[in-house]
């Protein structure tokens, strides 16, 4: 898997454009990744929902649930689904709105220097064995593309907005992610 510096795509992932999406602000670029999980309805995996709320808004007449979503201006990066296909919303240099109101080590605004990943699951389901491989290929394929993303610089939707944000949960299994990055010497 690699990162087109020139365009910020992936290789690997389809690419879905989003139009919630701007630049960084002048002078920068991605020093962290933020991991996320999604499901739409909650709890309901595959389907339309995720690519629908990201890209052109979610009707809101198709489950009770999209009615707290009417209007939502929301995206992330890239999108790695449960079989762990991923889809790119946004190029990585542009700046997607996934962190909202955030905060990571004392800066805030974090959408404007970190890369949004959702995986494709709940905070109480366990997170699929190939969703994490293709997260460790896609984060180690970040960290040679933007050598400022730094082994340490990883969090949780969470761990940036703490009260606010539950995500990716406590069935996410950080462990595991360590590992097979550490594999990969990323």
């Amino acid at each position: 898997m690699r990162v087109d510096p020139a365009t910020g795509l992936l290789d690997a992932a389809r690419f879905q454009p989003s139009p919630h999406c701007d630049d960084r602000p002048a002078g920068l670029i991605p020093d962290l990744i933020v991991i996320h999980g999604i499901s739409l309805p909650p709890g309901e995996f595959g389907g339309p929902w995720i690519d629908a709320l990201f890209t052109h808004g979610i009707d809101p007449t198709a489950h009770p649930y999209f009615q707290t979503l009417a209007g939502l201006r929301v995206s992330a990066h890239l999108l790695i689904r449960r079989d762990g296909t991923p889809v790119q919303y946004v190029p990585f240099h542009r700046r997607a709105w996934h962190a909202g109101e955030s905060v990571y080590q004392g800066r805030c605004r974090c959408n404007d220097f970190s890369v949004g990943i959702e995986l494709e699951g709940t905070d109480q389901l366990p997170y699929d064995d190939r969703q994490y491989t293709r997260l460790a290929a896609a984060i180690v394929a970040l960290r040679r593309a933007y050598p400022t993303i730094l082994p340490e610089r990883l969090a949780g939707h969470a761990d940036i907005a703490p009260g606010r944000k539950t995500d990716p949960g406590p069935a996410f299994d950080w462990a595991k992610l360590h590992r097979l990055l550490k594999e990969r010497n990323h």
